[in-house]
């Protein structure tokens, strides 16, 4: 009995956290559907900019294979538009 005279208070109970709700079918799905969309659009703002970068690298890229450039491409087009005006006024 005296050895328990030594012993100091006692640690307080731990609390039992109630389990938290399980999710129904429509929120699981809402969930989903909202971390899609928002990596739709992170990905989005990632790629769409590369997807332009590379459409840009590719034309000067076929131009500069042609050995030609865009404003002689548009000049030598604008000819032969005039070329066509001329052809059916006759």
């Amino acid at each position: 009995m005296s050895g328990d005279l030594n012993e100091g208070p006692l640690a307080p109970a731990a609390t039992v956290t109630p389990p938290s709700p399980k999710l129904t079918g429509r929120e699981k799905r809402r969930q989903r559907r909202r971390r899609r969309k928002i990596g739709e659009e992170i990905m989005g703002w990632i790629l769409v900019p590369l997807i332009l970068f590379a459409c840009y690298w590719s034309i000067n890229a076929g131009f500069a294979f042609f050995g030609t450039t865009p404003s002689a491409v548009f000049d030598q087009l604008k000819q032969v538009k005039t070329a066509l005006e001329k052809r059916e006024s006759r």
